[in-house]
């Protein structure tokens, strides 16, 4: 069994800049581009428990603050086992994130950021 624990050096970058994105996007309210923003970080980080559970921790906060009870409940059973799962490699590639989506459903990666992931597969 392969462990995941850091995000490669050269990937960072990518899964950064989709969380200034989504900062940006969001002190201006434009909330669904903020929102996308958040989903890509998490295709980006999903592998990696860190960077993992940041996402959905952002997730979380984003539910609280639009005050969408669902999303918040989602997020908390995603902030529990999304790490974890990551950690030991099992996670449902390409998924987004967002309580909207089944947690273990897989899902097609935009293809942008199927470029920049596969410039970093071991």
């Amino acid at each position: 069994m392969k462990f995941n624990t850091a995000m490669p050096k050269g990937l960072k970058p990518h899964y950064r800049q989709e969380l200034i994105l989504y900062k940006e996007k969001l002190a201006k309210r434009h909330l669904q581009e903020a929102w996308r923003h958040l989903e890509r970080a998490h295709v980006l980080g999903q592998p990696y428990p860190y960077q993992h559970s940041e996402a959905h921790w952002l997730m979380l906060r984003f539910g609280f603050m639009i005050k969408d009870w669902a999303e918040i409940r989602g997020q908390i059973l995603r902030l529990l086992v999304g790490g974890v799962k990551s950690f030991v490699g099992k996670v449902p590639v390409g998924n987004t994130g967002g309580a909207n989506v089944p947690p273990l459903l897989p899902m097609e990666i935009p293809e942008d950021l199927k470029a920049i992931i596969d410039q970093f597969k071991k």
